[in-house]
């Protein structure tokens, strides 16, 4: 059973640093002094940054600080949990699929297709408009009715190209069952470039996590980064410094979870070890 190296120690290690100190940072700002993240202090509206509050205040005098940190270690669990159950369904979906052949490789390609022709964006908006008080559990539920395309379609790939190879052809010639093909000999093969997925697929959860909160349709907690992103667009002139940390929030948030996706790319370690 061939199975090709992940990233090496040194390949991981600029990515998962950068994981670490965001998620060090996060941890550390929910569980400072600063408060909790739905605490108002009306006489604090829009207050600049200040040693008492490091990011200032937004609206109402709720602390930037502990608001971004509760909403990004909140938004990183909802995209972790999304991603791991694409990868869980999609791989040995599109696996299976291109062992199997046949219709059920081209229905599994063609619902792939459907799937992710569809904006996630619409769909959610579409299911969550029907919610009367929506939470992380339906965004979560939403979010993988089409996580598991993009991990089924490169799993789909690369297993066509998997499929002919001597491993494979010896494991059916001494009579493994298609199953057991599949779980033995293709699944652990795909894993260095279905891996690769999974930051990818964190971080367009966090975007659209915050999207969706910004216009309206987020966890009625109030507690996301879209929040942020409304109060600061509501004062732009008069408090500019809100939209700036809820902008840098999703940006920071979103570019270390690619950044942790990229730990598992064998190109990316192959390219380290030429330098």
């Amino acid at each position: 059973m061939r199975v090709p190296a992940l990233a090496g120690p040194r390949a991981r290690a600029v990515p998962l640093a950068v994981v670490l100190g965001v998620a060090a940072l996060v941890v550390s700002g929910a569980r400072s002094g600063a408060g909790e993240p739905a605490r108002l202090e009306p006489e604090l509206s829009w207050a600049a940054p200040s040693w008492a509050h490091p990011l200032g205040c937004g609206e109402g005098g709720v602390d930037l600080l502990a608001l971004v940190a509760h909403a990004s270690l909140r938004a990183i669990l909802l995209a972790v949990c999304v991603a791991l159950v694409g990868f869980v369904v999609g791989c040995p979906l599109g696996a299976a699929a291109a062992v199997a052949r046949g219709r059920f490789e081209r229905a599994v390609a063609r619902a792939c297709d459907l799937v992710q022709a569809f904006p996630t964006f619409l769909l959610a908006l579409v299911v969550l408009s029907a919610v009367r008080s929506p939470s992380r559990v339906h965004l979560g539920l939403v979010f993988v009715l089409t996580a598991w395309a993009p991990f089924a379609r490169l799993a789909l790939a690369q297993t066509r190209v998997l499929r002919d190879q001597a491993f494979v052809e010896a494991a059916r010639a001494i009579g493994v069952t298609p199953l057991r093909v599949v779980v033995r000999h293709l699944v652990p093969n795909l894993l260095g470039v279905v891996a690769v997925q999974l930051g990818a697929a964190a971080a367009a959860v966090v975007v659209s996590e915050a999207a969706l909160s910004f216009v309206g349709f987020g966890a009625r907690d109030g507690v996301s980064l879209g929040v942020v992103l409304d109060q600061g667009v509501s004062a732009m002139l008069r408090a500019p410094h809100v939209l700036f940390v809820g902008a840098a929030a999703v940006f920071v948030t979103s570019v270390s979870l690619m950044a942790a996706g990229r730990a598992f790319d064998p190109t990316f370690a192959r390219a380290r070890r030429e330098n």
